[in-house]
């Protein structure tokens, strides 16, 4: 059997990529800051990380289809190209429409440029070492999370203008996409058969396919609606002002930096499915101090720990999903990503819930959605191929 050996000449531009991919978590504190310029409602905000995510749900599999025809590169560079005009738009103008405008195009070149990511990886490396390699993928995006909102902070207090940060973007994207281009990757792990709409949802026939697809839809939905909702829930419950607020997500994306970065290695000696079950738990128990906390330094631990617990579930359940059916995965990929339309859908539930109910509604949304995803620790160890 032929070891795939790891060309870090290759690895590196892709994981560049993977930097661009974490720009659409700019929502969570862009979402803060627009309310607050414009004097909306929180569910009217809760249209920000709508307008990024619900793309994903149209566009995932047809951008799966067509990458299986004109290549995973290609597609990622046209993915980088989209992002980049949707960083510059607020900049031509900056009224609520052309932010949430901006964001359209910015969560359709994110919903390209994750559908092409995680299988652009695959070809440059080892099937043993792939869970590891997406958990470090996934701590290089979320350094990514972690800078975004201390950057835009930073820039709205120096400079009173936190859109700064869609410049820095801008720059990265750039650099990005010539990477990439200039990069010669050989793509040799293709679809049994060309990929379709039929193939592609067929795959959906399979009872396991269907419920990693919902967990994908829950874990997106979790994380964009703790993302989003760590400013106002933190204002809230402890009266501090949106400029603290920011910081709680940027110990969020530490957590996750943390994680995922540990992940990396710790996936090297653990089998995934026993490593998604105790992150889980994790996650439930860093939600309920978090809610629960008296003090606002216990809410950060909460958070920090909610963090840690989460980091590491979307690739651990992608991996699972893909080593199933390795030469599927632009079909699996595609269905995937386009399960990250929970980022577009759970947000808005729980900001109605916490207009009616207050924030302990928006609480049980989350603690759900990280219930749900215990099953796929179970459902794996039946299915033999996946564990």
């Amino acid at each position: 059997m032929t070891v795939k050996k790891i060309s870090i000449q290759k690895v590196l531009p892709i994981f560049l990529t993977f930097i661009v991919m974490g720009f659409v978590d700019i929502v969570g504190v862009s979402t803060g800051y627009v309310q607050k310029d414009f004097n909306l409602s929180d569910s009217i905000a809760q249209l920000l990380p709508s307008m990024v995510f619900v793309w994903f749900f149209f566009f995932s599999i047809p951008v799966g289809i067509l990458q299986d025809k004109i290549g995973k590169k290609k597609m990622m560079n046209i993915g980088i190209l989209i992002t980049l005009l949707g960083l510059i738009l607020p900049f031509i103008s900056y009224t609520f429409y052309m932010v949430l405008i901006a964001f359209m195009f910015i969560g359709i070149g994110n919903t390209i440029v994750q559908v092409a990511a995680n299988p652009l990886l695959q070809e440059v490396t080892p099937k043993e070492k792939l869970a590891s390699f997406l958990s470090l993928s996934q701590f290089i995006k979320a350094i990514t999370s972690l800078l975004g909102p201390i950057i835009a902070t930073f820039l709205a207090m120096k400079y009173g203008n936190w859109k700064l940060v869609f410049a820095v973007y801008t720059i990265v994207s750039i650099l990005s996409v010539l990477w990439l281009s200039v990069t010669t990757i050989d793509e040799n792990i293709k679809s049994e058969t060309p990929a379709t709409f039929k193939s592609s949802f067929g795959l959906l026939k399979d009872p396991f396919i269907v419920s990693i697809v919902i967990a994908i839809f829950l874990i997106v939905g979790a994380d964009v609606g703790m993302n989003s909702n760590i400013q106002g829930f933190l204002m809230k419950l402890h009266g501090i002002t949106i400029e603290n607020a920011s910081y709680g997500i940027s110990i969020y994306f530490t957590a996750l930096m943390i994680s995922r970065f540990s992940g990396a290695i710790l996936l090297n000696f653990l089998k995934p499915v026993n490593f998604l079950t105790a992150t889980i738990v994790l996650a439930i128990i860093g939600i309920l101090i978090f809610y629960l906390s008296p003090t606002v330094l216990i809410a950060y631990i909460g958070i920090f720990i909610t963090g840690l617990g989460a980091g590491n579930l979307f690739p651990l359940v992608f991996s699972i999903a893909i080593n199933k059916m390795p030469t599927r995965s632009n079909e699996i990929s595609g269905l995937l990503i386009m399960a990250i339309v929970g980022g577009a859908v759970i947000p808005p539930i729980m900001g109605m819930i916490s207009s009616s109910v207050g924030i302990f509604g928006s609480v049980l949304v989350l603690l759900f959605c990280f219930a749900y995803v215990l099953l796929i620790p179970i459902l794996a160890r039946k299915d033999k191929s996946s564990a």
